[in-house]
C-alpha cells in the first residue's frame, strides 16, 4: 500500500470526513453522514483505492 494522498488532500478530506460524521450527532441528524468514514479512513492512512485505479497521486513524495 504506498502513499498517494498529498498533505492538503489529506487535510482536506479529514476536514470533510469530520464534518459529514458531525451530521450524525448534530445538525439533520441523518445516517447519511457516515459516509464521512470513507475520506477520513482516506486521509488518515494517506492511501485511496480510487487514485490507484485511476492512477492519480496527490503526493509528492510518491513513496
Amino acid at each position: 500500500m504506498t502513499i498517494n494522498v498529498g498533505s492538503l488532500d489529506r487535510v482536506l478530506r479529514i476536514i470533510v470526513g469530520v464534518a459529514l460524521l458531525a451530521m450524525v450527532f448534530i445538525g439533520p441528524q441523518t445516517m447519511w453522514g457516515l459516509i464521512g468514514i470513507v475520506p477520513l479512513a482516506t486521509g488518515l492512512f494517506r492511501f485511496c483505492p480510487l487514485y490507484t485505479i485511476l492512477g492519480l497521486n496527490t503526493c509528492s513524495t510518491g513513496k
